[in-house]
């Protein structure tokens, strides 16, 4: 099977490479991202139509961590994900990763009571106090028989 091979450019504008590279779901999530100052380059903040060339290194922020990739190839068309590889290169701080996994396990460990969704004691807990019986709404229809 012969392998495909990418067609090599020299600048893409920001927001169509973010979406290319398969980082954002969607243009509009990319250059919304850029708006709110969660793509930079440095310290400086991003613009979407900024055109970024091969070997720029972008950071971009999704929470909890700040990716950082090198642009290996600047295309505006989305590929496969097979060919990510030749499209940029994840030069990820390995502490980012590390304060990745530390607020997954934290996430479930300090989740506040009564937020998210509810466990199977609360789910039994709720079943419980809305009980058909508690509201006179049994088969036998007692609550309508005492109007005589």
């Amino acid at each position: 099977m012969e392998e495909r091979q990418l067609k090599q450019q020299e600048s893409a504008r920001l927001d169509k490479w973010l979406w290319a590279a398969r980082i954002f779901k969607t243009r509009t999530i990319a250059a919304d991202a850029c708006k709110n100052g969660r793509v930079t380059s440095g310290s400086t903040t991003l613009k979407p139509s900024r055109t970024v060339k091969i070997g720029d290194v972008i950071n971009v922020k999704k929470a909890p961590i700040t990716y950082s990739f090198k642009i290996l190839n600047a295309l505006e068309n989305r590929v496969g994900a097979k060919f990510i590889p030749q499209i940029y290169e994840n030069v990820t701080d390995p502490k980012q990763y590390e304060l990745l996994e530390m607020s997954r396990i934290s996430g479930f460990i300090d989740r506040a009571r009564g937020t998210g969704r509810p466990t199977k004691k609360d789910r039994r807990a709720m079943e419980a106090f809305i009980e058909p019986a508690m509201f006179g709404w049994d088969d036998d229809d007692e609550m309508f028989d005492n109007e005589d």
